[in-house]
């Protein structure tokens, strides 16, 4: 399957830019209390760190930066939140409303363990340094 390998980096990186846009503003959302949510109260934990975590977190991997350790606390906090909120509601995640946790949690893991992809602050700051080195 060399056609899907050839543009592997491209997609991986927009499957990084998209799931870190997509968790960026879930955490925006609550955070301050925009596109139709409630805001969550100030340094109340674990909803305020939660978004917290997920705006900045989802924002560093959306762009490429440090994304391999804000993945992975991406990841962990919605493995938190999946077995602290949703896991004592029932054991499946379509029963407990967990879907979006348990997306969020493998997705994260994913990037963590894929890296960049082709585009990124990142990859970009690096290009310079490496081609001045050689």
């Amino acid at each position: 399957m060399q056609v899907l390998e050839r543009f592997q980096k491209e997609v991986i990186a927009v499957f990084r830019i998209v799931v870190g846009f997509l968790f960026a503003t879930h955490g925006a959302a609550a955070l301050f209390g925009v596109l139709g949510t409630e805001q969550v109260s100030a340094f109340v934990w674990p909803s305020w760190w939660a978004s917290l975590i997920q705006t900045v977190g989802g924002a560093l991997v959306m762009i490429g930066l440090g994304t391999r350790y804000a993945a992975l606390l991406c990841s962990g906090s919605m493995a938190y939140a999946y077995f602290s909120v949703h896991q004592a509601g029932a054991l499946l995640p379509v029963q407990n409303g967990g879907e979006k946790a348990a997306l969020f949690c493998f997705a994260f893991l994913l990037i963590a363990f894929l890296g960049n992809g082709a585009w990124s602050v990142q990859r970009a700051a690096r290009t310079p340094v490496q081609a001045a080195t050689k």
